[in-house]
């Protein structure tokens, strides 16, 4: 839940207006049931007369209520109406209210405007009064009669029955009274109970619409915040796994990643939707629920405990079963990925050796082992709603059944408790959105964490604060010096004491058996990886000073598997430097020996290249990855084994041209051929991460017993004696490659 605020920070200002709008939602939610019991209770048990104190009331009468009031509350009464006169009303007023109550037979006293607990205070001393008359009446006695001693009789009877009725109930009795009162006065009581049931009405659908606009509102702003946050995760992500080195990259595989930036943002979006739209609710609409129940003096306040202990059990048997499914989830999604993505990768190698069953068989069963386990968690939620609507339903029937006997003994009216009923719900619902969301919440913290664990991966590579700039006459010059290198976790070097020199205008190649380090090494110079010992420098600066932008910028880096993205060769070509214009492409092309296929196509350079380069061929797709590196004009070329893929001609031109065009810049070659690197000025063989041999073709067959080994195995006897003449050393990359061919 942490982490999932974490995220919502920058989004603080939606939330607080969420926040207020969801109060404004709960204000309405909670208004509508009291207005549903105004309606039962005054609008058609009482009428539509909502107090217990008339707005006219014959002077003569209001004189026969002041033998049941003591001195003060007859003061407060006498306060509060006025004789109805020329002299008191304007004429306009007189005129109304003399039309509105045309049976007065007498002095008319009406009502002044007074604030909300004047009227609830007055209705108070009335009511009792009230109360006392109506007894009278019932019991038979002449009103005009009645002395002070036998009204005090009658209040102290009055006051043992009314004990145990409700402050509603007894407001009730008065409202008869005042009923009663109306009639005789001629007011049209139809008329007032149909005005106060539509007015009632009106003010119901009014805020029902508020709500409504509300929560449209609410819905619409916390899905954009958690889009928001989603796309800022996204970003987020994708941008710190650019920035990841080889290192960080060995930690989470290339599914678990694209999981954690699709699936695992996804249920943190999701979360973050429910987190504004019931998480933040919740609380509000129940506590203001309970609030609510505790004011309306309703004495079933035991029967919420029931209900939250029902629910509570619920969902705590739900969560001990169903949460550790949940937990496991992720990982299910991660391993249907991985599995899915290694069969869509490798399918060439699967049909060739005919194991589309068998694939098919290790896909099933990570697929249903993801499907097993969100059926199980899917039922438990399925489970979860009937069981809750069972016990919605049987709170309903107990508060009926209390709320029955309660309205039977005169201690509760329908409409009080109807209102009862929807507010327990409210409380309930708050409750159970609270626990559903707590349930979600599981899967929602695991995904967190998952994208928390790549946001917060520790880079190992680094820029400085402070970088160290290149000289302006930066040649190119790379200097190894006593590098040694081990990947993290592990326990021995991977290269261990390398020393060597690149000089612009020479070519270094590094030849050696399978896994002796030779595409490590490489990758050291761009800082894919960091070297745990020693210093690599580029014209006397050690790259670990430099920017990443502006050491990166100064190679032109061709890997060992060629890569191609989705677009046109000309946008392929521009990767590396995006002003290059079309005369600047078409020459790498012709470097690379691309420019003949290239030019075959219809659209030539705006020919189309599928994702991955999956529409061209192996060679094809190595000869663009090289003009690529060539467009850009680096100081530094680093081919990885960028030539295995290339037949004898074909290599032998490309690097034959690259020479001439590259006369100036240092070439570091990996290369499996002896062939390939036969006349580079420095060749170094690596043996098992050591350096086993250093110098010409020359030099190591005379010195170097590995590298004889190596060359042993390609070149005849005859091509390893060689011509003199032919086997001295040129100044550029290999400048004999029509010789070469002969060979060949």
């Amino acid at each position: 839940m942490i982490k999932i605020l974490k995220y919502l920070r920058q989004s603080a200002g939606w939330a607080l207006l969420v926040l207020a709008l969801l109060g404004l939602q709960a204000w309405c939610d909670l208004s509508l049931p009291q207005y549903t019991s105004d309606i039962v209770d005054v609008g058609i048990q009482q009428g539509g007369i909502a107090h217990a104190s008339p707005k006219a009331i014959r002077q003569e009468e209001l004189e026969r209520l002041f033998l049941f009031l003591e001195d003060g509350e007859r003061q407060i009464v006498e306060g509060s109406y006025s004789l109805l006169s020329e002299e008191n009303f304007s004429a306009e007023e007189y005129a109304r209210y003399v039309k509105q109550y045309p049976a007065a037979d007498g002095p008319l006293l009406v009502r002044k405007e007074l604030s909300e607990e004047a009227l609830e205070e007055l209705s108070w001393i009335l009511s009792r009064a009230e109360a006392g008359m109506v007894m009278v009446r019932q019991m038979g006695l002449d009103v005009q009669a009645l002395s002070p001693e036998m009204a005090e009789g009658i209040l102290t009877e009055l006051d043992a029955q009314t004990e145990l009725l409700s402050e509603s109930m007894l407001n009730q009795l008065g409202t008869a009274y005042v009923k009663a009162e109306y009639e005789a006065i001629g007011v049209n009581l139809n008329k007032l109970q149909t005005d106060y049931l539509f007015i009632s009405g009106l003010k119901m659908l009014g805020i029902a619409l508020l709500a409504m606009a509300a929560s449209v509102c609410v819905c619409l702003i916390a899905s954009r915040v958690a889009a928001f946050v989603g796309m800022q995760l996204r970003g987020q992500v994708f941008k710190k796994v650019i920035s990841f080195s080889g290192g960080e990259m060995d930690r989470f595989s290339t599914s678990s990643l694209i999981t954690r930036s699709t699936n695992d943002i996804q249920q943190v979006q999701l979360v973050t939707v429910l987190l504004l739209r019931m998480v933040l609710y919740a609380p509000i609409i129940g506590i203001g629920g309970l609030v609510k129940v505790l004011r309306s003096g309703v004495s079933m306040a035991w029967i919420i405990g029931v209900a939250v202990l029902a629910v509570s059990s619920l969902v705590v048997v739900l969560m001990v079963v169903a949460m550790p499914k949940f937990q496991l989830m992720q990982k299910l999604v991660d391993r249907v990925n991985l599995v899915a993505r290694e069969i869509l990768t490798g399918l060439p190698v699967i049909r060739a050796f005919s194991r589309e069953k068998h694939e098919e068989k290790r896909f099933d069963a990570a697929n249903r082992d993801l499907t097993k386990t969100m059926l199980f968690t899917n039922r438990c939620m399925s489970f979860m709603m009937p069981a809750m609507m069972f016990i919605m339903n049987g709170i309903t029937v107990l508060i009926i059944w209390t709320g029955a006997h309660r309205i039977d003994g005169g201690n509760l009216q329908v409409g009080d408790m109807m209102a009862f009923i929807t507010y327990t719900m409210q409380i309930v619902m708050a409750f159970l959105m609270i626990t559903m969301v707590s349930i979600m919440l599981p899967r929602a913290a695991v995904a967190a964490g998952r994208v928390d664990e790549v946001l917060t991966m520790e880079v190992s590579i680094e820029e400085k604060t402070a970088p160290v700039s290149l000289p302006a006459d930066a040649k190119g010059v790379v200097k190894f010096d006593h590098v040694s290198f081990r990947y993290p976790g592990a326990e021995n070097d991977v290269l261990h004491d390398i020393s060597f020199t690149a000089k612009p205008g020479e070519t270094t190649a590094f030849i050696g058996s399978t896994g002796s380090g030779k595409s490590t090494l490489v990758n050291l110079l761009p800082r894919l990886y960091d070297v745990t010992e020693g210093a690599i420098t580029v014209d006397g600066v050690d790259v670990r000073e430099l920017s990443l932008k502006e050491l990166r910028e100064q190679i032109g880096f061709v890997p060992q598997k060629g890569v191609l993205f989705s677009g046109t060769i000309a946008s392929n070509l521009r990767f590396g430097r995006r002003e290059a214009d079309e005369t600047e492409i078409r020459e790498a092309a012709a470097v690379a020996q691309a420019a003949d296929f290239v030019e075959e196509k219809p659209e030539q350079y705006e020919s189309h290249i599928a994702q991955g380069g999956a529409n061209v061929s192996g060679g094809q797709k190595q000869r663009l990855s090289i003009a690529r590196a060539v467009a850009k004009k680096p100081n530094i070329y680093v081919f990885d084994d960028s030539f295995s893929a290339l037949d004898f001609k074909t290599d032998a031109a490309l690097r034959k041209a690259l020479n001439e065009y590259a006369a100036n810049s240092t070439k570091l070659v990996v290369a499996q051929r002896v062939s390939t690197i036969l006349h580079a000025q420095q060749i170094i063989v690596l043996d098992e991460g050591r350096i086993a041999g250093k110098g010409t073709h020359e030099e190591l067959l005379a010195d170097c017993e590995v590298y004889r080994q190596i060359a042993g195995s390609q070149l005849s006897k005859e091509e390893l004696v060689g011509n003199p003449e032919k086997q001295k050393p040129d100044k550029g990359f290999i400048n004999a490659g029509k010789e070469e061919l002969g060979h060949a």
